[in-house]
């Protein structure tokens, strides 16, 4: 005859979404399953974990996660709580992965400006260039040998 624990069957665990107050899951450990994200809406969202223990004890499990399902929207020229004034060119560029079968060119990058650190390195690299050329040019070091 085989035994069972009693106690190992009154382990749960309750998933909640958000601040939902009914779970859309309750299972018994341990459990594996898909969040299937193109039901939820883009956005920043919660999964909250309640397991019971054996001896009747709650622990919980907050995981914060975005959901991202749309495309992704690129915004150049405007950073979040940036003070502005004037008129600003602002380009924004959106693209997904609607198209499985075939790659579109057109829009499919943001353009970007060149970082301050590569005028800087160039910079530096023609003014030594001007420096070396003004400082040691002498008709004398470019006399022939014929």
């Amino acid at each position: 005859m085989k035994m069972t624990n009693h106690t190992e069957d009154m382990r749960t665990i309750r998933i909640y979404l958000d601040d939902e107050p009914k779970p859309f899951g309750e299972f018994s450990p341990p459990i594996k399953f898909v969040l299937d994200t193109t039901k939820i809406p883009d956005g920043k969202h919660q999964l909250k974990i309640v397991a019971k223990s054996s001896g009747n004890t709650e622990g919980i499990k907050l995981v914060p996660f975005e959901v991202r399902n749309g495309p992704e929207i690129s915004v150049l020229g405007l950073r979040e709580n940036e003070v502005i004034d004037n008129k600003i060119p602002i380009t924004i560029n959106a693209y997904g992965s609607e198209t499985n079968d075939a790659f579109v060119i057109r829009g499919s990058e943001t353009p970007k400006a060149i970082p301050f650190w590569i005028w800087a390195l160039l910079i530096s690299f023609f003014g030594f260039a001007l420096f070396y050329l003004i400082m040691y040019w002498n008709p004398e070091f470019y006399k022939s040998f014929f």
